[in-house]
């Protein structure tokens, strides 16, 4: 009976702590790096002073919080979000996702990040996959948790 309990003893192996999906990609000196995207619609005066509006509005909200680091604010103005393919900065911003710049997405809401619902969840689920979360403010979902999805 001993020799079986020693046997067993050898077979555990202790597997490390995995680090939270909002942690994967953190800066060496422990700050989130966090961008913002923007878009207004139209290239009306109004939607144009509401695009400023947003820019400042994230500049100050991420340099406010003690544990993110702006990691730009990327906006395209007078485009229709139903179309990726032709907003520069928001594909600008994917690709410094993917080359690991940053860790999170802060939007104003889901129709400013995208009007097409395919895109949007295909774009969640591939930044998800990369560990980079996207915080839609207007609905409150934060999509590295686990009910994101279903919302």
């Amino acid at each position: 009976m001993e020799a079986t309990a020693a046997t067993l003893e050898r077979r555990v192996r202790v597997i490390p702590a995995t680090r939270k999906p909002e942690e994967l990609h953190r800066h060496h000196d422990g700050k989130m790096r966090v961008a913002a995207y923007c878009r207004v619609s139209t290239d009306s005066e109004e939607q144009l002073n509401s695009y400023e509006a947003q820019k400042t509005y994230y500049t100050q909200k991420i340099g406010e919080n003690p544990d993110w680091e702006l990691a730009g604010i990327f906006a395209d103005k007078g485009l229709s979000g139903t179309s990726m393919k032709k907003r520069d900065n928001f594909n600008k911003m994917i690709a410094a996702c993917k080359r690991g710049k940053i860790d999170t997405i802060l939007t104003k809401s889901l129709s400013r990040f995208a009007r097409n619902t395919v895109d949007c969840l295909e774009t969640v689920r591939m930044l998800k996959a990369h560990g980079i979360g996207v915080i839609f403010e207007k609905e409150n979902i934060n999509t590295l948790t686990e009910s994101s999805e279903f919302l």
